[in-house]
């Protein structure tokens, strides 16, 4: 089940500078975060569904390129955001 309106507008209004900033790195990672735990969920009871499971991948490697890219850009931005979502890195 993709991210609601009313989540993503949360999330949007939580990491971005404005209401409308879908677009910067650390909105993005945090969707993805939201996605990534979903998809979590959906697979500890699912263990073999094979197809949810490569998009989770996809979806790790991706939040991981933009991670990289937001430490070398805005380091202070980065440690927060890091530990605003949890991440262990």
């Amino acid at each position: 089940m993709p991210l609601t309106k009313e989540r993503k507008h949360e999330i949007v209004e939580k990491f971005g500078a404005s209401a409308t900033d879908t677009g910067s790195a650390s909105v993005q990672i945090a969707m993805l975060t939201d996605s990534i735990n979903h998809l979590n969920e959906h697979l500890k009871i699912h263990k073999k569904d094979h197809h949810s499971r490569r998009g989770l991948l996809m979806q790790v490697g991706q939040r991981r390129r933009l991670l990289n890219y937001l430490q070398h850009t805005n380091l202070e931005k980065y440690r927060s955001l890091i530990a605003e979502l949890g991440l262990r890195r």
